[in-house]
Order: C-alpha cells, then sequence, then structure tokens
C-alpha cells in the first residue's frame, strides 16, 4: 500500500508503514499523523495534563480512602500512601523517558513486544484492557452508588443507561472534543480536591460549627495507628501495608498519560511535561489527601465503622466519605450535598477517561495482531469506532447490581482491578529495564532523550521491586491463621493467573522470541525517524504564533 500524508502530516514528513497500519474502511485517502497509525494528532498540551487526573481521581480518593483508615489510623494511612508513592513516582520515571522517546499508541504496550517479548507485550495488553473494561461498570456502579445518597427509588438500570449514553457520546466525537470535555470535567475534581484540603485546614484551626480547633487530635485519641488483624507491632505493620494496598488501587496515573501519546500535538514535548508534573499531582492530591482523612475524622469514628459494615442507611455512598461525615457532625448544611455532586462529576468523568484508555489499548493490540484486524478500523476523523465498541459492551456489566447489591459489585470490581495496575507496572519496569540496557550497548547518550529519567536504572529496579511485591501481598490476610475464604483469594489473584496464562498462552501460538539484553530495535523500524522530523516541522510552523493563557499555563 502506498504511504500517504494527510493534513496532519507537515511536510517532508514520509509515513512509515509500520506506522500506517490498515488502511480505514471508509475507502478514502488514509489519514494519519507520523506514529500516531491513523489516529489524529488533536490532544493539546493542557487536555494531556489533566488526563492523568481524569483517569486517576475517582470515589476511591473521596470515599474508599476512609475504609483503609480503621485499618491502618491516620499515620499509618498518610506513611502507607506515601510509602506506595515513591513506587509510583519510581514506575513514572519508566513510563516518562520510554514514552517521550517513542509516543505512538499504546506505548508501553506495544514496546513490550518490540523490546523484550511479544509475549509479554500481548499478555500486558490484555490485561490492562480488561483492568481499563472492568473499571467502566465500576465507574457506573459508584455513580448509582452516590445517586442513593439522596434517593434509592431511581431504577439501577435506568442509571446505567443514561450513563452509557453519556459515555458513548464523549467517546465517538473527535478527540479534539474528547479532550475538551475531559479537561472541563477534570477541573471540577481540582476544585473539590482543593475545596476539600481547605476544609480539612480551616476545621483543624478551628473555624467549624463548634468553634473546635481539632488540630491533630485523632492521631493522640483514640491513636495515629492501629494494629490490624494481630496484636502489636505485626498488626500496626499490616495496617500500613494495609493502607499501601489501598494505595495500589487509588495511586495511578502514568499509564492514562500514555494512553495520549498516539494523539498528542506535539507528543514529545506535550508528554514530557505531563510526565514531569506528575510527581507533584500524586503528592498533592493523593498523600495530602491521606493526611487530611486521618485529620477530619477519628479511626474508630462510629458513623465510618457502620457505613463499612453497611449497617448504616448511606453505606457506600458520598455519605460513607470521611469529609460528609466530618461535616454531619459538625452539622453544617448543604455543603454535603454539594461535595456528593461533585463527586459524581469526578466518577463520571473518571468513567470516561478509562472508555477512551481500554479503546486505545484494543486498538493498539489490533494494530500489532494481538487483537482482529477490524478492531483497528477508523472513520475519517481518526475514531477507532470498532475499540470504542467493544469498551462500551462492558458497560452491560452495570446491571450486574440490579440483581446483586451495588456495594458487592463494587468490591467483586476492585479485588479484580486492584492486581491489573501493578502487573503492568511489573512488565513497563520490566521493558524499561530493556529499554536502557539498549541505550547503554548501543551507544546512545541518554543526554539526547527528550526525558531523562532521575536515578535510572536504580530507579526501574526499586519500581519493579516494588510493583512485583505488592502484587503478591495484595490479600495477604488469606493466608494468616482463620483468614482462608476462597472467593477473597479467587478476585484477588485472578489477575495474576490471566497474565501468567495469556504470557504462555501467546508465546506457546505464536512461537515468540525473546528479543535480548541490549538488542532492542530502538527506532521502531524508522517511526522514531519520522516523529523527530514531524516534531521538528511542528516546532517551526507554530513558532511566533501567538499562545493563549492556558496553553502557556499547562505547555
Amino acid at each position: 500500500m502506498a504511504s500517504t500524508i494527510s493534513a496532519d502530516t507537515p511536510k517532508g514528513v514520509q509515513s512509515n508503514p509500520l506506522s500506517e497500519g490498515d488502511s480505514n474502511d471508509v475507502g478514502e485517502t488514509e489519514v494519519l499523523s507520523p506514529g500516531s497509525q491513523k489516529l489524529h494528532r488533536k490532544l493539546r498540551g493542557r487536555e494531556v495534563q489533566l488526563f492523568a487526573v481524569g483517569g486517576a481521581i475517582g470515589t476511591s480518593l473521596f470515599v474508599q480512602m476512609g475504609a483503609a483508615l480503621p485499618k491502618g489510623g491516620p499515620a499509618g494511612l498518610f506513611i502507607g500512601f506515601i510509602a506506595y508513592g515513591t513506587i509510583v513516582l519510581a514506575v513514572n520515571e519508566c513510563f516518562a523517558e520510554m514514552v517521550c522517546y517513542m509516543p505512538i499508541p499504546s506505548p508501553f504496550v506495544r514496546l513490550a513486544g518490540h523490546w523484550v517479548d511479544d509475549a509479554l507485550s500481548f499478555a500486558m495488553g490484555w490485561n490492562f484492557f480488561l483492568a481499563m473494561a472492568l473499571n467502566i461498570p465500576y465507574e457506573m456502579v459508584a455513580i448509582n452508588v452516590l445517586l442513593t445518597y439522596w434517593t434509592d427509588k431511581v431504577p439501577a438500570a435506568v442509571v446505567v443507561v443514561i450513563v452509557m449514553a453519556i459515555y458513548g457520546i464523549l467517546n465517538v466525537l473527535t478527540v479534539r472534543y474528547f479532550g475538551i470535555a475531559e479537561f472541563y470535567l477534570s477541573f471540577f475534581k481540582i476544585f473539590l480536591m482543593i475545596g476539600l484540603i481547605l476544609y480539612t485546614f480551616i476545621t483543624m484551626v478551628g473555624g467549624n460549627p463548634h468553634h473546635d480547633p481539632i488540630g491533630f487530635r485523632y492521631w493522640n485519641d483514640p491513636g495515629a495507628f492501629v494494629s490490624h488483624l494481630v496484636p502489636g507491632d505485626t498488626g500496626r505493620f499490616l495496617g500500613v501495608l494495609s493502607c499501601m494496598i489501598q494505595g495500589a488501587f487509588t495511586m495511578v496515573g502514568p499509564e492514562f498519560i500514555s494512553m495520549a501519546a498516539g494523539e498528542a500535538e506535539r507528543p514529545r514535548r506535550v508528554m514530557r511535561k505531563a510526565f514531569a508534573s506528575f510527581g507533584w499531582r500524586l503528592m498533592f492530591f493523593f498523600c495530602l489527601g491521606a493526611l487530611c482523612v486521618g485529620i477530619v475524622i477519628p479511626y474508630n469514628d462510629p458513623t465510618l465503622a457502620a457505613m463499612l459494615d453497611g449497617t448504616k442507611q448511606g453505606s457506600g455512598t458520598g455519605a460513607a466519605s470521611p469529609y460528609v461525615i466530618s461535616m454531619n457532625h459538625f452539622g453544617i448544611q448543604v455543603l454535603p450535598d454539594i461535595v456528593n455532586v461533585l463527586i459524581m462529576t469526578s466518577v463520571l468523568s473518571a468513567g470516561n477517561n478509562v472508555v477512551f484508555s481500554a479503546s486505545r489499548t484494543l486498538y493498539g493490540m489490533s494494530l500489532e495482531k494481538k487483537a482482529p484486524k477490524w478492531v483497528s478500523k477508523t472513520n475519517r476523523a481518526g475514531l477507532p469506532y470498532n475499540a470504542v465498541a467493544i469498551a462500551m459492551a462492558f458497560s452491560l456489566l452495570g446491571f450486574l447490581q440490579v440483581s446483586n447489591s451495588s456495594a458487592t459489585v463494587l468490591n467483586w470490581l476492585v479485588s479484580c482491578i486492584a492486581g491489573s495496575y501493578l502487573l503492568n507496572y511489573f512488565g513497563t519496569c520490566i521493558t524499561y529495564l530493556h529499554f536502557h540496557a539498549s541505550l547503554r550497548r548501543q551507544g546512545i547518550s541518554r543526554e539526547t532523550l527528550p526525558y531523562q529519567g532521575r536515578l535510572q536504572p536504580y530507579t526501574a529496579w526499586y519500581a519493579l521491586g516494588g510493583t512485583g511485591v505488592m502484587v503478591l501481598v495484595l490479600g495477604y490476610n488469606v493466608f494468616l491463621s482463620g483468614g482462608w475464604d476462597l472467593k477473597t483469594f479467587f478476585l484477588t489473584y485472578v489477575m495474576i493467573g490471566f497474565y501468567a496464562l495469556t504470557f504462555v498462552f501467546w508465546k506457546i501460538f505464536r512461537r515468540t522470541r525473546y528479543v535480548g539484553i541490549g538488542k532492542a530495535d530502538l527506532q521502531l523500524r524508522g517511526v522514531k525517524r519520522e516523529i523527530d522530523e514531524y516534531e521538528e516541522v511542528e516546532y517551526a510552523r507554530r513558532r511566533g504564533k501567538p499562545v493563549g493563557f492556558l496553553d502557556r499555563l499547562f505547555e
């Protein structure tokens, strides 16, 4: 098939057969941007900057974090999130260096195949797709649960249908309009989180209806740590470990940034800025959020305990949020309703984001022949509509809550998803170590890279060890005396079995070969040169043009 250049491709940039993919189904000249493989590079820096916020911040940050407080106490929760945060920061450095170097669709999934072993790419791709696809009904269930804060009269099926329609509309628009919608939806999350941090500060210094400066009172009474499951120091350690496990589900983001690589304008610049700013976003939103939760209520708060046990009305809704519980204790009116509304917009944005990530993951796998060829078909606007349709089909799992309690379905999905994140982080670290070794052995200086990860390769080794250990200890409680539960064990570790089986299946079925240390094709058959030229021409084209305030702020 002859290579063609679209209006999105600057003059002088030649397309590469690897980056073209298959022709679309409209029977017209193929539309592509360099390295994007039929997708359109329309996402601006400010949209990608908030893309990770949109995918990472949801009900887990505002509601489920409270479930970890009685296990670790305020200090245990804060330390657990800080400890796991260092692992995520290390993982981010691996993502950043590779994705900025090779910003292609589904980069971390596909690069694993080119630089390590195609079987690893197959396992990572299907693992990540299922994690994102299962997140879609998870967010739908969460919206229904939050709605019951006001009323339980709205049928769950109606909620699922309405949310499906919203996700469908937002994801069949061009990627430019998707990016704009996600940009403004993410602002609600930022506004909410900053508002809750301010609420915590004002409350602790005495600016509450009781004029009671609570400060760090709850760190002293009932205490900073909890002995979880067993007494003594071992129990306190298990409490911190439980908080780290909660962090494994709550603290995510680098993978969401990378999913925008194939559709970002000036991808290297945009990706570099997004990854570089992820660190402060991680510490500000997640770790500071963990600190706030331990300030506003004690770990033995009876209302929180009743919510977690499901014995109090509002269990699992926004009423279970530590912040809302605190507001109700102070007798504050209206504000809890506003918080619940904003939590709902956050969940809606997170669901919209994972539909995008699931569809782009499936699209990338189709390009590599790890999914059916027809999945990678796009329309004139660069929309992989078949991949979007398959991702949206997982929304139907949201109807499970019609015959089961929403909280039960939510717990099922959480148990499966947490392991998936960790497994793909583990695979990404392996890919990075091969990338780093290839740079060294092929004489390519890391000084020439668009992004240089800090303290590499030691950072990658730390991330590899951290994610590996966390995967194994996710369900540690079932191995303690008297804690065995088959369903819990299955839900916690099913994705590890799936990961291993998919790797072995592809290894045998396709007879894949291990690339070898230092032997990776770092040019990806000319794709790197194509993106290099595109970046140079785009920089020259944009130089001197006026830039809006928001673009200057985020780019």
